[in-house]
C-alpha cells in the first residue's frame, strides 16, 4: 500500500478483537495500528500519525473517555474518534460522546457496519475513505490522485518528496505531526535521513506555497515535537 494511505488506531487489549478489526481495516485498504493501553497508545504518539482512532472503553489503565479528553486537550484536537464498547447504556454513549468522541459503536463489532462508519468519520473531515479526494483548504487544493497542488487555482511545482510532505501535513492540518512520523511516512521507516533534510524541505514547502500565515495557512516547528499547519486565527 502507499506510504500515504490513511492510518487507523485501535485501542483495545483484548487480542481476538483487535485482531479481527485489524484485517477488516486492511481488507478496506487501511493501515491498522494497534495499541494495548494508554500509556503505549500516549507513548507512541510522537513518533506515529493516525488519522482515526477507534478505542474500547475499559482498558488496562485507564478508561476510554479520560483518554479522549486528554486527546482533544492535545495537538490532535481535530482527530475523528470512535468508541467500540460493549457498554451499551444510554448514560455511557452520552459520557462517551461529550468526552469528544465522533461516534460509538457497541460490540460486537459487525464488520460492514464498522467500516461505514470510519467511511464517515473521514468524510466528515474532508477526506474521502481513502484519503483520494481532493484537500480543499483555500486558497489551497492538493490532489493526491493527480500528484498536482494549486495555490489560487495556479499549480505549484514541487519535487517528488515536498509534494509527499505537503499532503501528509495537509491532510493532518491543525495537529502536530512528529519529526518521526514524518520520516517514516514521507521518507520511508528506516531510510538514513537526517533531522536537518526534513528541516531544509519543510522550509522550501513553506516558502513555495507562501505557509507563512498572510493567505489564512502557516506551517510552524513546534518545539521538541514536530511541526503543523495551523490556519491563522483558529486555536
Amino acid at each position: 500500500m502507499s506510504k500515504l494511505d490513511l492510518v487507523v488506531g485501535f485501542l483495545e487489549d483484548d487480542p481476538d478483537q483487535a485482531s479481527l478489526v485489524a484485517h477488516w481495516l486492511e481488507e478496506a485498504g487501511y493501515t491498522p495500528r494497534l495499541y494495548r493501553s494508554v500509556n503505549e497508545f500516549r507513548r507512541r504518539q510522537g513518533a506515529e500519525a493516525i488519522d482515526l482512532l477507534l478505542l474500547d472503553w475499559m482498558l488496562p489503565d485507564g478508561v476510554g473517555p479520560d483518554l479522549v479528553s486528554w486527546v482533544r486537550s492535545s495537538a490532535n484536537a481535530s482527530l475523528p474518534i470512535i468508541f467500540l464498547t460493549a457498554r451499551s447504556t444510554e448514560a455511557d454513549l452520552v459520557r462517551g460522546l461529550e468526552s469528544g468522541g465522533d461516534d460509538y459503536m457497541v460490540k460486537p463489532a459487525r464488520r460492514g457496519e464498522l467500516l461505514a462508519r470510519v467511511g464517515a468519520a473521514f468524510r466528515r473531515v474532508g477526506i474521502d475513505g481513502r484519503g483520494t479526494d481532493p484537500i480543499d483548504l483555500p486558497p489551497y487544493t492538493v490532489d493526491a490522485r493527480r500528484r498536482r497542488i494549486a495555490f489560487d487555482d495556479v499549480e505549484v511545482e514541487l519535487t517528488q518528496r515536498e509534494f509527499d510532505l505537503a499532503v501528509f501535513l495537509f491532510r493532518r492540518h491543525g495537529r502536530i505531526v512528529g519529526r518521526e512520523a514524518l520520516l517514516e511516512n514521507v521518507w520511508n521507516l528506516g531510510a538514513s535521513v537526517s533531522t536537518r533534510t526534513l528541516d531544509t524541505h519543510v522550509s522550501r514547502l513553506r516558502k513555495k506555497l507562501e505557509l507563512n500565515g498572510e493567505h489564512g495557512w502557516r506551517l510552524v516547528a513546534i518545539y521538541q515535537h514536530g511541526y503543523r499547519l495551523e490556519q491563522v486565527g483558529v486555536s
